[in-house]
């Protein structure tokens, strides 16, 4: 097993472009679209004819993103073909099986790294991953996305609502935690409702089966639910100078989120009446630490220098620039990544050490899942009973290597 973050351009346009793309991205068996192999490092790369990502359901705001940036690397003669995935499970499963090159994944990429709620599973594990930058824009990701007909305003208002929980979707599902315990609620204080898939639950806003899901401010699925009767609100959260044990609390829940004013997304999000809350970036262009330095270096160097040809393609692709980057977040950088951004003179001393450590605590949490395996073993434990062996062994094995466990109990 290898285990090694008012004002829209046209949206006929983009719709266009989604739909002609996702006729070339649909899943295929050819052969073709598998990802090329390329082994030597030391001569010069020559991109494959079709580089595979993955991506969240046609409609998302990863896939319009995913589809722009496809449509420039068309004109180099390079196809993007993307697998669009239901749940984050789906979308990062291509890219373990070697199916796909790179996916344009949420902060799910950051869960499994960390090896906790569905990535706690043996058939995962903590994974070994690998980033090329993310879109860091005006927009808010992964936020309390809800209808406007139920008297939201902030994510005090949650209590009592309808609420997604997407099977298969830690992100999704760990993000909407993180409001609750902002407005210090719990899922027991709302009501819950399971869907399998991220498309689903934005289907079942527009149809008044649930009043909120988690989605970017400039998703599409945001987009249509403004356009229907119902209308759209996301939920503010405080600012973080005016309650910050709300701010304590959301981070103690997910400790990648930072305070951003939203000014793109669906009406009503506006320079005029910006969302208050929290982001990442996103979409996060996600690898594995075995993946081809020289393809990663050329996905790098595509992303970051066609990004004149994309920018105006989709609201906050602009994110995508190079100064927008967080070089010191919490995942790792590819090395591939790491020579281009030491080419252009952006890649500092600090940053490279903060990217192995990075590195380091990924092989403590490997080492750490290894040894709870085999206690799983030893004391012969059920599947049942690991999730909570695993959390206090992970909580040991990096607090003693003098890293942030973040959690140290299970919290799924």
């Amino acid at each position: 097993m290898q285990r090694s973050t008012r004002k829209h351009p046209s949206w006929i346009l983009v719709l266009v472009l989604i739909l002609g793309f996702a006729a070339a991205c649909a899943p295929e068996e050819d052969p073709e679209g598998e990802p090329d192999e390329e082994a030597d490092t030391d001569t010069a790369f020559e991109m494959p004819d079709t580089v595979v990502w993955t991506a969240y359901d046609v409609g998302s705001a990863g896939y319009s993103q995913s589809a722009s940036i496809g449509h420039a690397m068309g004109g180099e003669g390079i196809t993007l073909r993307v697998i669009p995935g239901g749940n984050d499970v789906a979308r990062q499963s291509p890219l373990l099986g070697g199916r796909a090159h790179f996916g344009a994944l949420g902060i799910a990429s950051f869960l499994s790294q960390e090896g906790v709620m569905e990535f706690s599973e043996t058939e995962w594990g903590p994974q070994s991953v690998r980033i090329l930058g993310a879109a860091w824009a005006d927009f808010n990701t992964g936020i309390a996305s809800c209808a406007g007909d139920v008297g939201i305003a902030t994510v005090d208002d949650l209590e009592g609502k309808r609420l997604a929980w997407v099977v298969g979707a830690p992100a999704l599902n760990l993000n909407m935690t993180s409001f609750l315990a902002a407005a210090d609620l719990t899922w027991d204080d709302v009501e819950r409702v399971e869907f399998p898939s991220f498309g689903a639950a934005t289907r079942a806003a527009l149809e008044n089966q649930v009043d909120c899901y988690v989605a970017s401010t400039n998703s599409g699925n945001a987009v249509e639910l403004s356009e229907s009767p119902r209308g759209f609100q996301p939920a503010h959260l405080p600012r973080p100078e005016e309650d910050p044990d709300a701010w304590d609390r959301l981070l103690s829940e997910a400790p990648y989120w930072e305070f951003n004013e939203a000014t793109i997304g669906a009406d009503p999000v506006s320079e005029e009446e910006p969302h208050i809350g929290s982001t990442y970036g996103y979409p996060i262009i996600t690898t594995y630490d075995v993946q081809d330095p020289g393809l990663v270096y050329e996905q790098a160097r595509l992303i970051y220098e066609l990004l004149p040809e994309y920018e105006d393609a989709y609201p906050g692709n602009d994110g995508f620039a190079l100064e927008a980057q967080r070089f010191e977040w919490v995942m790792p950088y590819h090395e591939g990544a790491v020579r281009y951004f030491e080419e252009q003179g952006v890649w500092t001393d600090e940053m490279e050490a903060h990217n192995q450590a990075l590195i380091e605590r990924q092989e403590v949490l490997a080492a750490a899942y290894d040894r709870a395996l085999s206690e799983l073993e030893e004391e012969q434990l059920t599947a049942e009973e690991f999730p909570d062996l695993w959390m206090e062994i992970r909580a040991e094995e990096l607090t003693g290597a003098g890293f942030e466990p973040y959690w140290e109990d299970v919290f799924w």
